[in-house]
């Protein structure tokens, strides 16, 4: 059985009579790389506070490998928190190996593993740098080197992309994949759903402080319905042809042709509506299954959570 590293079981806080989690449950299983998604202003950051014990749920329990979070399982943890935060005036080496002996590593060790995670993120001629001279995102780098300089266990990052550019979100995307390769469990948390696509064993969205789904990326794709685009230059009525595939709706096409988007229906799929079309004589110009996306689920399920809350 796989173990848990992180459980939040019921967990709820309120602040000044506003709701910011409310009996919120997660499992972080080890090896996983688990994307945390929501909105902005969702609980997202609450969640993972308590999750360290940085601040207490008014209800519920938190286990950080099988206890309490404490200084010995933190020790086991790398964060790297929304709100950036290193010293501005020290130099980029300096703060990794900073970092490194909050986390209990010996001098030597700390200053290898800070010129060795410059290098890997491309930045080992900027070890002498200050932080205030650089760009926001090698000092983001700088940060999440820092995250990494000990070696845990168990990273949690919580909006990593932020901030960077398209080439550094690449390089970090490589970084998580890497790590996890290593054994590590991760756990990020973003409301940019590409990256949680690409990445993530397991899905955990939620929207107003309540979790509104947790499974697999497949198991997320399938709550949005499939779709097929089609373009004829027939009269036919498509409503009648494909009675029984789906929902047929108008949409714009080129002049000269007639647009339509057939939501399928549960049991139907693309091929028996191109097989529908062929059969009634239908001229296609165009024929497209369209993917969903996590974007799209995102989307869906953060809109019927807020019409269940009104």
């Amino acid at each position: 059985m796989t173990e848990t590293i992180l459980s939040l079981e019921g967990v709820t806080k309120r602040y000044s009579g506003h709701t910011a989690v409310a009996g919120f449950d997660l499992a972080v299983h080890r090896g996983q790389i688990t994307g945390f998604l929501g909105p902005n202003g969702a609980g997202k950051t609450t969640s993972l506070r308590m999750a360290l014990g940085i601040i207490k749920p008014d209800d519920g329990k938190v286990r950080l490998f099988g206890k309490s979070p404490n200084a010995t399982t933190l020790q086991r943890v790398g964060f790297l928190p929304e709100e950036r935060g290193i010293y501005k005036k020290m130099k980029a080496e300096d703060v990794i190996i900073f970092f490194g002996r909050m986390k209990g590593m010996t001098m030597p060790a700390a200053r290898k593993a800070a010129r060795e995670g410059l290098e890997r993120f491309g930045l080992g001629g900027e070890a002498k740098k200050k932080i205030k001279d650089m760009s926001k995102g090698m000092a983001q780098k700088v940060q999440i080197i820092a995250t990494l300089a000990h070696d845990p266990e168990f990273i949690i990052l919580d909006e990593p992309f932020s901030g960077l550019d398209p080439v550094n979100q690449k390089m970090l995307e490589e970084m998580i994949r890497d790590e996890a390769r290593r054994g590590k469990t991760i756990l990020f948390s973003t409301h940019v759903m590409e990256h949680a696509e690409r990445l993530c064993d397991q899905i955990v969205l939620i929207s107003k402080g309540r979790k509104v789904f947790d499974g697999d990326v497949p198991s997320a794709l399938s709550q949005v319905p499939r779709r097929v685009i089609i373009e004829t230059s027939s009269d036919h009525d498509l409503k009648q042809v494909l009675s029984g595939q789906g929902g047929v709706e108008p949409q714009d096409a080129p002049e000269g042709l007639s647009g339509w988007t057939i939501e399928l229906a549960p049991g139907s799929d693309a091929q028996d509506v191109l097989k529908a079309c062929v059969e009634a004589g239908v001229r296609l110009a165009r024929f497209e299954p369209m993917r969903a996306h996590l974007h799209d689920v995102f989307v869906e399920l953060v809109e019927k959570s807020n019409r269940e809350a009104v």
